[in-house]
């Protein structure tokens, strides 16, 4: 009979990114930190967002969105993470493997489309704006944003099905700090060329076509922006270069993470790569949106007034 403390065969042991040395401690103790800002300011960017009138526009409806995805990104992967480094071999079971891959590439997914359809927000409301209330009608943006969490649900379902259908060989620790598709690959005792097929087609989809959408309309973009006065041209160039900044980092993160062949990939490039994904954007997102934008600080400075306000009645 096996012991109480003995890990199962099927069980998953992740190794983590980082080991329990000064310096590692200090990293993780900025990981958790983190971890704190992404939650607080993402909340406080929903809670803005929410009760002041002035920012219910189609803009920062799928912002709130964005918030949401980072939020949920942060709490799927750091407090296992945290809790690997402080009991090392803690085993994870296929069941709770298989969701955590589920829940990020959901998330993951969310934000590739989220990105997209807001980059045809400001499309629209640069290139067309007498337009705008009809082409993104509140209608048109729950649509939307059905839309991306149903793709991305979808895309989620199709690689967690076919990763944890692989046979894999005794040996399950994964050189990872969360139950990452590449680093599932390496451990399956069988062929996996024809799943690594599948992850490139579904990395093009969830990728190439939002990105080329992005491109496109920060093309038409630039272009109208280029014939507008100065005064509105910089404050088109600030949402939009707030806006490229987060393309830039996640989109550039993943495609190399996803879209490099499996022979050019090595356990500590892929972790750290995974950080830039995973735990850098949620953190920054709201530090972007709100430092480089006038009608989110004014909103904040209306909302602490009105909490001093109360305060003091």
């Amino acid at each position: 009979m096996k012991s109480e403390n003995e890990t199962s065969s099927a069980d998953f042991i992740l190794l983590g990114l980082l080991s329990r040395t000064n310096v590692h401690m200090f990293s993780m103790a900025m990981i958790l930190l983190a971890f704190i800002a992404t939650l607080s300011g993402n909340a406080l960017l929903i809670l803005l967002i929410q009760v002041d009138s002035s920012l219910h526009t189609p803009m920062y409806f799928f912002l709130s969105q964005l918030a949401s995805v980072d939020i949920c990104q942060t709490l799927i992967v750091v407090p296992k993470m945290a809790a690997d480094f402080l009991t090392p071999g803690n085993p994870t079971s296929p069941a709770g493997c298989g969701a955590q891959i589920f829940l990020t590439l959901t998330m993951g997914g969310a934000e590739c489309l989220l990105l997209a359809v807001m980059a045809y927000d400001r499309y629209v409301a640069i290139c067309n704006p007498l337009q705008y209330p009809l082409l993104l009608s509140r209608r048109v943006c729950q649509g939307l944003t059905s839309g991306v969490w149903i793709g991305a649900s979808v895309n989620a379902l199709i690689i967690t099905a076919f990763i944890m259908h692989l046979p894999y060989c005794s040996f399950k620790e994964i050189n990872h700090f969360f139950c990452e598709v590449q680093a599932l690959l390496k451990l399956s005792c069988s062929d996996t060329s024809q799943y690594e097929t599948l992850l490139f087609v579904c990395s093009i989809i969830m990728f190439l076509i939002p990105s080329s959408t992005i491109l496109a309309s920060y093309a038409h973009i630039l272009a109208a922006v280029l014939r507008m006065r100065s005064t509105r041209q910089e404050k088109a160039l600030a949402t939009c270069s707030s806006h490229l900044t987060v393309v830039c980092m996640f989109y550039g993160a993943g495609i190399f993470m996803y879209m490099r062949p499996s022979s050019y990939h090595s356990p500590e490039q892929d972790k750290i790569v995974s950080l830039f994904y995973t735990i850098v954007p949620p953190v920054l997102n709201p530090l972007i949106y709100s430092l480089r934008n006038r009608d989110v600080l004014h909103a904040l400075r209306k909302w602490i007034g009105k909490c001093r306000h109360f305060q003091q009645d």
